[in-house]
């Protein structure tokens, strides 16, 4: 929000309305890409076969030049860049970058014990 000064907010959190798409029911992977990022194509690779490890986890792909007023609100520098959400929706990791999938499986673990 507008005007609101920093450290007054709380954990952000994110629905499916503002993603665009179903949150999973234990957590959440949320990758902001781009259409001509090589690195965004491997990063859905290891982010849908984690997600298909794990049951109640779902991954979401938000195209960052469709969504730019949620890409400024979450400053997001880079594509890809991950958030995993837990059940709730908060955002408990991020990440910048093509992440390895062990990393994404222990991103995930916090995600599911928060």
């Amino acid at each position: 929000m507008a005007g609101q000064a920093a450290g007054q907010q709380g954990p952000e959190r994110l629905t499916a309305e503002r993603i665009g798409a179903g949150l999973g029911e234990r957590a959440t992977l949320v990758q902001f890409s781009s259409a001509f990022c090589q690195p965004c194509r491997a990063t859905r690779r290891t982010l849908e076969d984690v997600a298909g490890m794990v049951p109640g986890v779902a991954h979401v792909e938000v195209d960052a030049e469709a969504h730019l007023d949620l890409v400024r609100e979450l400053r997001i520098d880079r594509t890809p860049t991950v958030l995993v959400l837990n059940g709730a929706g908060a955002i408990v990791r991020r990440a910048a970058g093509q992440p390895r999938k062990a990393d994404v499986i222990a991103a995930l673990g916090a995600a599911v014990d928060s």
